[in-house]
């Protein structure tokens, strides 16, 4: 394939976790990565790895909580290639406070600096990276937007007493989510009379740096947002996706 006619894709936070395994994966099906990090050392070298496994694979500086980086990123995006094929929001925080027994600080505790840090990175700087490169996505043939969400987002679920996750509440994070949940419905609205598929996904329990004590690979783990990145012409969009299951809101 040639490099005109390749997939390109961009992924916040590409430099670790689940977020490097989603660039591999993407990789692999011959899809040109746009490593986004915040830190040109870890980035180039995230990018240096996927290259030496033989991937098409560039850094590109771009710090979620920085405005800044979304335009630079979007101008070299837009000069380089002329469009953007794919788009996965990985980045994300998890500040929560814990008590002196490990518990999570509740939500009537959880102060409103925790909130308001958590929010800016996870659902507004989320969502200006979005703005900031829709018009590319929209120069694509085939057009993919994926929220890396959580389960932990789901109402339906916090609220249902036999759910997995009822006594599990991290209350800032838990909240930015839904909020993105929501993001991702009304984009998705407005695009869906476009070839532009969005959908938020839940990785599942995933051990990362976020998260030393979760239960699945980050193979495993970046599996949803790379089904949902190379959706076909026919998939569906505004849904909350795990392993092609589809999860309540």
């Amino acid at each position: 394939m040639s490099e005109q006619n390749k997939k390109i894709a961009l992924i916040t936070g590409a430099n670790r976790g689940i977020g490097f395994e989603t660039a591999r994966q993407l990789g692999q099906q011959n899809i040109k990565v746009l490593v986004g990090a915040r830190s040109e050392a870890s980035g180039k070298e995230a990018e240096a790895k996927l290259k030496d496994e033989g991937f098409d694979a560039e850094f590109v500086l771009l710090d979620v909580d920085n405005k800044e980086t979304h335009e630079s990123a979007a101008k070299f995006v837009a000069e380089t290639y002329g469009k953007l094929d794919i788009l996965i929001n990985n980045a994300a925080i998890s500040i929560d406070e814990t008590d002196e027994n490990g518990a999570f600080v509740p939500a009537s505790k959880t102060s409103d600096e925790v909130f308001r840090k958590t929010f800016d990175t996870n659902f507004f700087n989320t969502i200006a990276v979005t703005q900031a490169f829709v018009p590319l996505i929209k120069k694509s043939d085939a057009g993919r937007i994926v929220f890396l969400s959580s389960g932990l987002g789901s109402l339906n679920l916090h609220s249902d007493p036999d759910s997995p996750i009822y006594n599990y509440k991290v209350p800032a994070y838990d909240i930015s989510k839904t909020a993105i949940n929501g993001y991702a419905v009304h984009l998705a609205y407005e695009l869906k009379d476009t070839n532009i598929k969005v959908n938020a996904a839940h990785p599942g329990s995933v051990v990362t740096d976020m998260n030393p004590n979760g239960e699945l690979t980050v193979e495993e783990g970046a599996k949803t947002s790379v089904d949902l990145a190379t959706l076909a012409a026919d998939g569906y969009t505004g849904k909350f996706i795990y392993l092609g299951e589809e999860l309540p809101w």
